[in-house]
């Protein structure tokens, strides 16, 4: 199974403070940011990431390993995007103060690219 196989399928199962928090960031609520889930990054799967932002935000359950994870972010830090972390319990019962501290995080990273606007339509108007 390849990496984006597993990215898929982990989209077609998310565990459920995984959904809980899509429920938040899908359709750009989050105050116009736009996340993907699952996503691939290198070598690695993020739980969601903010392209414009470079902000990866993962869901921790108890299983993760710490020494791991801090490799696994020290790597992506050397692409340029930062890691923030939340627990399985944080989300499930504090999913406002989570969305909170989100978006501090998120004014707080540097945007990858300038916010393009909807181009003018070139139709002529009638004068009258």
């Amino acid at each position: 199974m390849t990496l984006l196989d597993r990215a898929r399928e982990m989209r077609k199962n998310p565990t459920e403070p995984e959904k809980r928090f899509w429920r938040h960031l899908s359709n750009s609520q989050l105050e116009g940011h736009k996340f993907r889930r699952q996503a691939v990054i290198q070598y690695y799967i993020a739980d969601f990431v903010c392209p414009h932002k470079r902000l990866i935000i993962e869901v921790d359950g108890d299983t993760h390993d710490s020494d791991a994870d801090f490799k696994r972010d020290e790597r992506l830090k050397e692409q340029g995007y930062r890691t923030v972390r939340f627990s399985n319990i944080d989300v499930m019962d504090n999913i406002d103060g989570v969305l909170t501290a989100l978006l501090k995080a998120l004014s707080q990273s540097p945007d990858r690219w300038r916010k393009t606007t909807p181009k003018p339509s070139f139709e002529k108007e009638e004068i009258q």
